[in-house]
């Protein structure tokens, strides 16, 4: 299973990728300050070894970790034997019974941890609803994605963070709803844009701020001020 310490690789890598540096921030600081509104897998107690496990549904009262459900299966059994039921009330006492809510479904994946329903993925941790992904830390909803942190709803993205309804979009933070973004910061509903920071609504454009075309060389020297202030803990 993925660790923390692996986790905290994938994270600096990712960092690097967007902003030439590592993350100043801790993993439980990441979670919090990028990923405090995706939906993650909770922590809850597997009902027959009491050991914890991760859901990402958390209302049911009852859960069982897949690993242990096939266990059961193939030690037990999970068909019981007929009994008579003369009413509704014995009838759903007895689907109680056997009625735990599966946890960490993880299917066709390895090394992935605190995560639950996971695809064909690699090097996943705390994620949730992921496909055909691989390096990925506070995810949901994500396919076709690697070195991504906090995103949600999106596909294909590449050293991501907090990428939401997004597609094909590579060393950028905070997009929103927009396509075939790289290098860029602060962007919603755009498309095709690169090295562009704080836009809105435009298109095929490089070099802007705040929808307004800079030179390159007053392009970067922003870029760096946004950057430290972006990393800035206090």
């Amino acid at each position: 299973m993925m660790n923390q310490k692996q986790a905290m690789q994938i994270v600096n890598k990712t960092f690097f990728s967007i902003f030439n540096q590592n993350s100043p921030f801790s993993l439980e600081e990441i979670l919090s300050e990028f990923a405090f509104d995706v939906k993650l897998p909770q922590q809850v107690s597997d009902s027959l070894t009491g050991k914890p496990t991760w859901a990402i549904s958390i209302n049911p009262t009852k859960f069982i970790s897949q690993k242990n459900m096939e266990k059961y299966d193939e030690l037990k059994g999970w068909m019981q034997p007929k009994v008579p039921v003369s009413n509704l009330k014995e009838v759903l006492k007895l689907w109680k019974k056997i009625n735990y809510t599966t946890t960490e479904r993880i299917y066709d994946s390895e090394n992935i941890s605190q995560s639950d329903t996971i695809y064909k993925s690699q090097n996943v941790f705390r994620s949730s609803n992921c496909n055909m992904c691989k390096n990925i830390i506070f995810m949901d909803g994500c396919t076709n994605s690697e070195y991504s942190i906090a995103c949600q709803r999106s596909n294909e993205l590449s050293f991501c963070i907090r990428v939401d309804d997004s597609g094909t979009c590579s060393n950028s933070y905070n997009v929103i709803c927009s396509a075939k973004i790289s290098n860029s910061l602060f962007i919603q509903d755009c498309n095709s844009l690169h090295e562009c920071i704080f836009c809105s609504h435009i298109s095929n454009k490089q070099y802007c701020i705040a929808n307004m075309q800079f030179e390159k060389e007053e392009y970067f020297a922003i870029k760096k001020e946004i950057i430290n202030w972006i990393l800035n803990k206090s």
